[in-house]
């Protein structure tokens, strides 16, 4: 072209084929129609995604929100529930440091009185033996009693039958002397 250039000495005319001319407007109109339907498109699923996620943010809201008050009601009970019975704890272990009072005051009332009844016992028991000892002296003297009079008894027997014996002899002998001298 350099060449050619010099030759004509500086008159160029260049013909170009070229292609009917495109509408760049009309293009950029498409392209500017296509974006804004395309970012419309965007806008709508954003907005539809953002709805849809908001709502159920506001039901998880919902639902934990209810959870919450659930809970802060089921707080209240079980601390209604822990006071009530701390109140009953309080209660049995007063009504047990008042039973343990009155068992110790029992066991110690019955223990004076056991000690008592021991005392008492005692000297019985110590009465029993003095009259088991004199129950036993005083059965020794009624056996030596009862064997002194079954000997003096025994004597008597005798006695007597050698007195009886002789009366016999005394009436035989009166009798024997009484004939002879009436014979």
């Amino acid at each position: 072209m350099m060449a050619l250039r010099g030759q004509v000495g500086g008159e160029i005319s260049v013909e170009m084929d070229a292609a009917p001319g495109v509408d760049l407007t009309k293009i950029l109109a498409e392209m500017r129609e296509q974006y804004e339907s395309l970012a419309e498109k965007n806008r709508r699923d954003a907005e539809q995604w953002f709805f849809s996620k908001t709502e159920e943010l506001n039901r998880e809201v919902a639902i934990n929100t209810e959870q919450l008050q659930s809970g802060k009601t089921e707080i209240t009970e079980l601390r209604r529930t822990i006071q009530s019975l701390e109140i009953d704890l309080q209660s049995q272990l007063s009504t047990k440091a008042a039973l343990e009072g009155t068992l110790a005051d029992t066991e110690a009332r019955y223990g004076t009185q056991l000690a008592q009844l021991q005392v008492l016992i005692s000297s019985v028991e110590e009465q029993l033996g003095e009259l088991r000892c004199d129950m036993e002296r005083q059965n020794h003297e009624y056996r030596v009693l009862l064997d002194v009079k079954c000997r003096l008894e025994q004597e008597i027997a005798t006695y007597r039958r050698l007195l009886e014996g002789e009366d016999a002899q005394c009436v035989r002998g009166c009798l024997g002397r009484g004939a002879g001298e009436g014979g």
